[in-house]
């Protein structure tokens, strides 16, 4: 994946500030979305519009002339290697405005916790009712339910989810977990995360223009493997 994240930033991502959008969803919705992956496309549209409409607001311009950037890197899987759907999303710290002959970069203010749940409250609403009007989500009495799925994989990604054995004599129990302890020299709570009905929006990641190895650095990240193969060998039993 070094060669992936190199070609993004020598190739892909310009000269600009970009910061690190992650959008996490609850378990319900990482469930959907490994059961239905071709909700990922649609969702994903939903997040890109409202990050970039929030931008061009920030700049002071019109969605008519302005354009921005983003590269959106899907992880599927959390630090336990467990099934986490969640979106990686590289967007460009600015704007390009295009009402003029020649596009111009103008770079925006960090956003403020406020706007970011405010942000984080209309990509809600709007994931909700993009499911609903595709049938993946029942709505009743003010609520809503997933619609059943009849999907094989339904109990693997279930369990997956929710960090549980999914077969055999401990079917439905919890898998067993190492904790470190924690550290003194623990990094200071971030701000820039919102968090509401089990899903969070974090930007707090942020590289300047001229942190192209800081860049490169996050791509390596978000690109990598649930495992790494190198780390891999064959038990007697191959």
């Amino acid at each position: 994946m070094a060669e992936t994240a190199a070609h993004l930033v020598d190739h892909v991502i310009p000269r600009v500030p970009v910061r690190q959008w992650v959008l996490s969803f609850p378990i319900p919705l990482r469930f959907l979305l490994a059961a239905h992956p071709q909700l990922l496309s649609p969702v994903l549209q939903v997040v890109n519009r409202a990050v970039s409409t929030f931008l061009i607001k920030q700049a002071g311009l019109k969605r008519t002339e302005a354009q921005t950037g983003a590269v959106t890197l899907i992880q599927r899987f959390g630090s336990a290697a467990n099934l986490n759907i969640h979106l990686h999303c590289l967007v460009l710290d600015g704007v390009y405005d295009t009402s003029a002959d020649e596009p111009v970069f103008h770079p925006v203010r960090v956003p403020t916790a406020e706007q970011l749940q405010t942000l984080l409250n209309q990509i809600i609403k709007r994931v909700m009712k993009l499911l609903t009007r595709l049938g993946y989500l029942v709505e009743e009495q003010d609520r809503l339910f997933l619609a059943e799925t009849d999907a094989a994989m339904a109990p693997l990604h279930s369990a997956a989810c929710t960090y549980r054995i999914a077969f055999g004599p401990r079917a439905g129990q919890k898998v067993l977990s190492l904790q470190s302890v924690p550290r003194f020299d623990a990094q200071p709570p971030q701000h820039l995360c919102a968090n509401a009905q089990g899903f969070s929006l974090h930007a707090e990641v942020r590289c300047a223009m001229n942190q192209r190895n800081k860049l490169e650095q996050l791509c390596r990240y978000i690109t990598r493997p649930a495992i790494a193969n190198e780390r891999l060998q064959l038990n007697r039993a191959g």
